[in-house]
Parts: C-alpha cells; sequence; structure tokens
C-alpha cells in the first residue's frame, strides 16, 4: 500500500511534504483571485478615465472662447413687455466707471476677498475644497442647491455663460476658469471682476459706480473700512442688502463681512468692532435722481433675473421678456403723479400690484410717489402691518381648507382672551354675540377671527400662509404668535406678497408666486423660462367659500369696503388698519384715532390689486381725516375699473365640491335649516363643502309660535265699556284686559267741543263723566302697549222740554227707514264697521265713589262721532222710540244692559 511508511519518521516527514504542497497550492489560488481583481479594476479605471475624458471634451466642445472684448466690454441688454414687442428700455454699460485695478485700496479687495473667495490667491480658477462642501449640500438638497463658485468663475459666468444649473454649465465653467488663470494674472482677474459686478436698482454696476451712488465717493481710496464692508456684502442680494430700503439688513450683512475680514487676518478684531458701531445710513448720500418711465417695474425686473440666474443684465446681452402691461402701468403711473386720485400731502405715500389672477403675472406696479432712482418701493420693499387683510388669510381660509367650516359657521362674538390671558378687544369696542364667519369677515371683528384662527391651531395657520407665498415664523425671523391672526406681525407683508396670497383664492385655490420675468435669451441663442410653476395651496372649496366670503366685504348689509362696489364687477377683498402703539402716539405726538396703515386688496375674476397707503416714517405723518382712511380703497376702485375695461367681467365659478343651502340665520352655535315657521327675513343662504349641509330643521320660530299661541291664549284683549246713567246723570267708563304689565291710555271727545284724557298709561280702571251735555254724543278711545286698542261711543238724551214737537224737521231720508225693522244704534254707526259686544258683569260705577276724570292732551277720534239729529229719533229709533222699539217719551234712557263695548 501506498500508505505503508518504514518508520514514524518517514511517515512524519511525509505528512509534512503533504502539507506545504497543499499550502503552496492553495496560495497559488489565492493570489490569482486577487490579481484577477486588481487587474479589472485597472481596466476598469482605464476605461473610466478614457470615457470621463471624452465625457469631459463633447462638453466643453461648444465652450465658448476666452475673449477680451467680452470680458471688459458691455453689452446692452433689451428688455420687453408684454407683448413681446415693445421695448421698455435698453440696459447698457452707461452707469460703469471702470478703474484700474492699482486705483482700488487694499482695504476694498480685502473687503471682497474675505467675502466671496477667500482662497482667491491660492487656487488656480477653481477650489476643490468649497467644492467638496458644496457637494454635500447637492446631495441632501439636490444639484445646484449650493454653489463652490470662485471669483474666477464668476467672472466667467458673467460674460460668457448662460447661468442654467446643468452639469455641462458648470463643466464649461470650470473649463473656462482654468484657462482665464492661464491667460490672465490674479490682478486683471480682480480688476474685472470688481468692474462688472451688479449693486442695486438704478444700473449701478461696479465698484466706482457703487462708491459714488452710496457715499459719493469718487476716490475709492477715500472709503472707509465699514462702507467698503457694506458695499462688499450687497452683490450677494442687492435688494435685501440695501441700506436705503433695509437698514437694518444690511447691518447684519456689514457686520458679518467686517468678522470675514478679521477672522482672515486683513484686519484686526479692533477694527471690526469699531466699524460696527457706524450707523449703515449715516454717511449715505440723499437720492434725488427721478425714475424715469417703466423704471420702477424694470428695477424689479433687473433684481429678478439677477436672483435667479446671476447674469450680469447690464453687460450681457441679454434680451428680457416682462409681464408688464403698458396700458396698465400708464394708469398707475398716472394716479401716482396725482393725475387720476388726489392725495392728502407730498409725503402721503402709496404702493400696489397688479396681478392677472390665472398666471401670478404682475402687470403693474405702483413703486411710491416722488420716487427717486434706487430709492424704495413701497410695492415690494416695504414689510408693514397687513391689520385685518390677513384674516382671509390666516383665519378663514384655514378653518374651511382643514376643519370644512361653512360660511355660516357660528362664532360668539363674546369678551375673550389669547392664550395667554391677553385681553382681546374689536375696533367698536362692542359685541355682537352670535353671528356667521360671513359676517363675522364682513363686519371685520377681531374677537371672531381669533377664534377661528385658535380653533385651526397656530401650526396649521402658519402651513396655510407659507403655502400662499408668506414668510412667517423662522423663515422671517420672527415668532409666529396668535397675533398674527388680526395683523400683529412684528415685521409684515408687501403688497406684492398679499397680492399673490390673495390671487390664489380668485384662481380656484392655484398659487403661483408673482413674477415679472417670463424668460431671457442670451447672447448664445440660449433661452431660460423664468415663469414660475403653479401650485396647488389650497382646496377649490376653500378658494370660493373665502372668496364668496370676501364678497360680503364689499356688500351690504354689513360690508367695510361698500365704496369700491363697480357695476357689473364681481369683486371680493378685505380692508386692514394697522395702529400706532402708545409709545409711537406719545413720542409722534399721534392723536386718537390716528392709524399708521391703511390696506385694501381686492380682486375681481381676472385681477388682484392690492393697496398700501400710508407714511415711510412715523416723523413724517399719519393717516387721520376719513379722506386719507378712504385713499386705499378709492386707489382700488380706479384700478380695478381701468385695467377690466374690454374684459370679460365673468363671476367666481363655484365648484362641484361646494353646495348652497338655504339655513336660518346664525343665532346659536347649531346651523340649521328653516322651518316651515321661520320668517323670510331670517333666512338666509350658505355655502357648504358638499356632504357637511345642515340635516336638522331649526325649531326656533315653531316654539316661538306656540308661545305666541299659548301667550295669545293667556292674554285678554283690551275692553272698553261706556254707558249713560240717567239716575247719576254721568256716563260710566271701564276699561280692562290685558295682563300684568298692560298699560292703558284712554281718551274723550265730545261733540260739544269737550276733550279729557281719562287715563295715561295707567292699569285697568273705571271713571264717570258728571252731568254730560244733553245731546251731546261722547267718544271714547282706548290704547295700550300689548293688548290691542279699542272705542266706544255714548249719546246723551234730550230731555222731554227739549224733545221737538213733531218730526216735520227731521232729517232727510229719516222717512224711507222701514219701520218694522228699525236702525242700527248710533253707536254702532261712528265705529267704523267694529264690532260690538255685550258688557262685562261689571255694572255702572257709582258717580259719588267714581274716578273723576284725568285732565291731560286731548286727542281727537279718527272719524267725529254724528251729530244729533232733528227729528227726535237720535239714534233710538225711529218716530221717537229707543232702540228697543220704544218712544223716547215712554221709556227712560238706555241702561247698563244696553251699553256697548268696542275692540
Amino acid at each position: 500500500m501506498s500508505d505503508n511508511y518504514r518508520s514514524r519518521e518517514e511517515r512524519r516527514r511525509a505528512m509534512n511534504d503533504n502539507k506545504q504542497t497543499n499550502k503552496s497550492q492553495g496560495n497559488k489560488k489565492k493570489g490569482g483571485i486577487f490579481r484577477k481583481i486588481v487587474a479589472a479594476v485597472f481596466i476598469l479605471g482605464i476605461i473610466g478615465l478614457i470615457a470621463g475624458v471624452g465625457t469631459f471634451f463633447a462638453l466643453i466642445s461648444d465652450a465658448p472662447k476666452v475673449d477680451d472684448s467680452v470680458l471688459k466690454d458691455s453689452f446692452s441688454s433689451k428688455i420687453y413687455a408684454n407683448d413681446g414687442k415693445t421695448v421698455l428700455k435698453e440696459v447698457g454699460g452707461e452707469k460703469r466707471t471702470y478703474v484700474q485695478y492699482d486705483e482700488i485700496p487694499q482695504t476694498v479687495k480685502n473687503a471682497f476677498i474675505a467675502t466671496e473667495d477667500v482662497r482667491f490667491y491660492k487656487h488656480h480658477g477653481i477650489d476643490f475644497y468649497r467644492i467638496g462642501g458644496a457637494v454635500v449640500a447637492n446631495f441632501k438638497e439636490g444639484f445646484g442647491s449650493e454653489g463652490a463658485s470662485t471669483i474666477t468663475q464668476q467672472v466667467v459666468k458673467n460674460s460668457f455663460l448662460s447661468p442654467e444649473k446643468t452639469v455641462k454649465r458648470k463643466v464649461q465653467e470650470m473649463w473656462l476658469s482654468y484657462q482665464l488663470e492661464r491667460k490672465y494674472s490674479k490682478q486683471q482677474i480682480l480688476e474685472m471682476y470688481l468692474n462688472k459686478i451688479y449693486f442695486s436698482t438704478g444700473e449701478v454696476y461696479g465698484i466706482a459706480k457703487a462708491a459714488e451712488t452710496f457715499y459719493g465717493v469718487t476716490d475709492l481710496n477715500d472709503l472707509t473700512i465699514d462702507q467698503a464692508a457694506m458695499l462688499a456684502g450687497l452683490p450677494k442680494a442687492p435688494s435685501t442688502y440695501n441700506p436705503y430700503k433695509n437698514p437694518e439688513n444690511a447691518t447684519k450683512r456689514r457686520n458679518t463681512v467686517l468678522n470675514l475680514m478679521a477672522k482672515n487676518g486683513f484686519i484686526t478684531q479692533a477694527e471690526a468692532d469699531k466699524a460696527k458701531q457706524v450707523d449703515v445710513q449715516a454717511n449715505l448720500v440723499e437720492q434725488n435722481e427721478k425714475t424715469s418711465k417703466y423704471d420702477v417695474f424694470i428695477d424689479q425686473v433687473i433684481e429678478e433675473v439677477q436672483e435667479k440666474t446671476d447674469a450680469n443684465v447690464s453687460s450681457s446681452g441679454l434680451e428680457i421678456y416682462t409681464t408688464l402691461d403698458v396700458d396698465a402701468q400708464d394708469y398707475v403711473d398716472q394716479l401716482m403723479n396725482n393725475e387720476i386720485v388726489t392725495f392728502p400731502n407730498d409725503k402721503f405715500q402709496a404702493g400696489l400690484v397688479v396681478l392677472n389672477n390665472e398666471t401670478g403675472a404682475v402687470e403693474a406696479i405702483g413703486g411710491g410717489r416722488n420716487r427717486v432712482a434706487g430709492g424704495l418701493n413701497f410695492a415690494t420693499d416695504i414689510e408693514r402691518q397687513p391689520g385685518s387683510t390677513i384674516k382671509p388669510v390666516l383665519d378663514y381660509g384655514p378653518a374651511v381648507e382643514y376643519l370644512k367650516w361653512s360660511t355660516a359657521e357660528p362664532i360668539k362674538d363674546e369678551p375673550h382672551q389669547y392664550s395667554n390671558g391677553t385681553q382681546i378687544r374689536n375696533y367698536s369696542r362692542n359685541y355682537k354675540g352670535w353671528v356667521s364667519a360671513r359676517e363675522a369677515l364682513g363686519r371685520s371683528l377681531n374677537i371672531p377671527a381669533l377664534k377661528a384662527f385658535q380653533a385651526v391651531g397656530a401650526d396649521k395657520a402658519q402651513e396655510f400662509g407659507e403655502g400662499l407665498g408668506l414668510e412667517l415664523g423662522e423663515s422671517s425671523g420672527e415668532k409666529f404668535a396668535e397675533a398674527f391672526s388680526i395683523g400683529g406681525f412684528t415685521k409684515g407683508v408687501t403688497p406684492m406678497e398679499l397680492a399673490g396670497a390673495y390671487s390664489a383664492f380668485a384662481n380656484e385655490g392655484m398659487f403661483t408666486k408673482p413674477y415679472t420675468v417670463t424668460k431671457v435669451k442670451f447672447s448664445d441663442g440660449t433661452e431660460l423660462d423664468l415663469s414660475p410653476k403653479p401650485k396647488r395651496a389650497m382646496q377649490d372649496y376653500t378658494a370660493f367659500m373665502v372668496t364668496d366670503m370676501m364678497k360680503s366685504v364689499v356688500e351690504a348689509p354689513y360690508g367695510t369696503a361698500r365704496a369700491v362696489r363697480v357695476p357689473g364687477l364681481d369683486i371680493a377683498g378685505k380692508t386692514g388698519t394697522s395702529n400706532f402703539s402708545a409709545k409711537e402716539k406719545a413720542s409722534f405726538n399721534i392723536p386718537e384715532g390716528g392709524v399708521k396703515d391703511v390696506w385694501f386688496s381686492g380682486f375681481t375674476p381676472k385681477y388682484t390689486v392690492s393697496v398700501w397707503t400710508g407714511y415711510e416714517k412715523n416723523s413724517d405723518g399719519y393717516i387721520y381725516s376719513e379722506n386719507e382712511k378712504a385713499m386705499a380703497k378709492n386707489i382700488f376702485k380706479q384700478v380695478i375699473t381701468h385695467v377690466s375695461q374690454g374684459e370679460e367681467k365673468g363671476s367666481f365659478k363655484q365648484p362641484d365640491s361646494v353646495v348652497k343651502r338655504a339655513v336660518e340665520k346664525v343665532s346659536s352655535k347649531d346651523v340649521k335649516k328653516p322651518s316651515g315657521a321661520t320668517p323670510k327675513d331670517s333666512i338666509t343662504y350658505e355655502y357648504f363643502v358638499r356632504g357637511t349641509e345642515p340635516t336638522k330643521v331649526s325649531q326656533v320660530f315653531v316654539e316661538k309660535e306656540k308661545e305666541k299661541e299659548e301667550k295669545e291664549e293667556k292674554e285678554e284683549k283690551a275692553k272698553l265699556t261706556a254707558s249713560f246713567s240717567e239716575g247719576s246723570n254721568a256716563i260710566n267708563v271701564n276699561w280692562s284686559g290685558g295682563d300684568d304689565e298692560t298699560e292703558f291710555t284712554v281718551n274723550m271727545t265730545s261733540s260739544d267741543g269737550a276733550s279729557q284724557t281719562l287715563a295715561d298709561k295707567g292699569s285697568a280702571g273705571s271713571t264717570s263723566i258728571p252731568s254730560p251735555t244733553p245731546g251731546a254724543t261722547y267718544s271714547f278711545i282706548l290704547s295700550t302697549n300689548n293688548a290691542g286698542s279699542a272705542s266706544a261711543s255714548v249719546k246723551v238724551p234730550q230731555t222731554a222740554e227739549e224733545e221737538p214737537e213733531d218730526d216735520s224737521e227731521s232729517e232727510p231720508g229719516d222717512e224711507e227707514q222701514n219701520p218694522d225693522e228699525g236702525t242700527r244704534p248710533e253707536d254702532e254707526n261712528e265705529n267704523d264697521g267694529e264690532e260690538t259686544d255685550q258688557p262685562d258683569n261689571e255694572g255702572p260705577q257709582n258717580p259719588d265713589q267714581g274716578q273723576q276724570p284725568d285732565q291731560g292732551e286731548t286727542e281727537n277720534s279718527s272719524e267725529p262721532p254724528s251729530q244729533p239729529g232733528n227729528n227726535g229719533n237720535n239714534g233710538n229709533g225711529n218716530n221717537g222710540t229707543n232702540g228697543n222699539g220704544q218712544g223716547n217719551n215712554q221709556q227712560p234712557p238706555a241702561t247698563p244692559d244696553q251699553q256697548t263695548e268696542n275692540e
């Protein structure tokens, strides 16, 4: 056998040889796999490198060449109106003052390098350290979310390339930056950069022009550290950090630049701290250059292009297509120039925006009155407390959206507090009790608005408002609080922002951020669409129902803006007013009733117009008179009337998600259908989200009707009786009925001219008229506060010796009566057809104990009593008989059993 060995030693050696052989074979096998992996990786790397290099060269194959003329020369840009043909302005390099590198002081250079590219002198056009940080951000937030552009790359971008955020453009930018660094020195590149960058509206480009515009400095060596830092901070966001418009933001940005300069050793910390103490507006020159036609709109266009593309409008040879409507803008300019409305004084300001609801395009801007180039734009720059114009956005909009409130939602207007216990009041300082959401918004009541906000919750209210383009909470730098529900902002909103929010209600809940530029065409033929895409901000039922509630603001019976109505236009909107604080009133001697801001923001199905009025500074004045307070509404009415001319008027379309139902007017916490007993004036028609309409029928008026009937059954109608007593020679009068709260008034008149008030707002009772005139007729009228009225009359008989001897002197027509039928008693004929009744069983009052007639104001009967006849019947029957057919000489006068009672 092969396994037989001669000795143990031989066997041991054989076993060791086998182990070594197996180990060698295993190592050989493992070594082969590793070499294959390395070879594969190497080959893939070579292939990747080749592919990468190929892709790189493919991407840069059509990159523009580095051209000296393009780097240093300016190419004007054309700005077009919304027809795509009308040139509004050609923006060129006329506002630029070119300075050489040696003319720029080191402090200025250091300020820009510390802010924009601290490693400028260390890289070759591309800073891979910064790229690393940008890559991480782009992975988290998407490509293009953060850049790592060096100063060299910015020069390339502003000179040769479109600002599209694509891989190809970025690769070309890096390639051209490398080429630029090879061809030009760092000093030349920095010189190009400082002469090209954009600083402010009014076409302020380049450091030299910026220094002159802001500080009146023509020699850059005269700029101080704080001024250099302020200018270095501007290019990141020229409007946001403009010291004229936003001194607070400008101060923060300048201090950031100063910190960066100190951190990187360009200045000491002591120098930075000293520069921070300088007021950012202390050395600014007064702006007095008047704007030219369309400049207020063009300034916004330039800012928008700068923000969205980083392109240099003044030197890049762009074709910019805008949303400006020439006719609308011309009209707004005329209005701002005092040609259409009369402003109270020169310092009174206004800002307005005209939006197309469907597209979100800004068609006209009213930036302010007596505006100077680069000055404050009161339509886009100011941030003022919106007052009650915010209620549809933060209160009722969210309530309908998230809680499906109807326009009839009952809210009790009553004493109420914020969550921290602070009392809130209505402007009128009174309470309305139960009101519908429609009425609460129409009357602009504060307490129901806060209750709506609290019902939804601050988080949902903030979410809804931010969906309509408002900066709230952390994004605005202030804590979102309950006071926002009635416009109690710290910073506020702009007319542009408010117009954008309102237009979404008109556009069935679709929000488009307001914009002024539709597209930009670059010199290389590239076109960039800048129109924002619409997004759904709310359900269509929310948009329609809140819109219909805002229609009540401009309509009777309780709308606060009925003055803005225009025949034929379907208008919805909201007023807003903000007040001065107690400290401001004391500081600027503002009287009670003086207000800070007055707004009106409204819309038709086609257009939204948002108007703010007020003063730039508290020291400039305050809004006090009714005429001043009405200016915002007046401006809105003029503008909306003009832009709507020739347009199809239309109306707000009710979506299928909404139903209209008849309901009983709000009087409690429940909304119910009207009953058959509900009066017409207590029925209203309101809107509900489909499926939430009321199903129960109100019993309010059913119960009231029942109570009324029961009360009427219990109540006794007022009664009045009057009769003549021959024995006492007096007329006895009795009145009764009603209830404990009934007040009786009894008046008497007679044919002989006597008149008397027998009772005035007294209780039930009786009295007597002693020694009445024989032959005279006495009429009595009873009136009450709650039991109706009644009347009665009594004819006093004549004495026997006064009777006529015969009936030869009877009045014509008496002889025609049928003696068999008799006649109606005289007192019935004087009742105007009212029913007569038998007397109560009270009997006549004893003249000795009876109440004497009161002396009071006389009141004539509505129909004078008949005069006594001459034929002797005197209302008691024909041929000398009384009402019982008996002769006057044979029977005594009427007894109490024959007295009359009329209701």
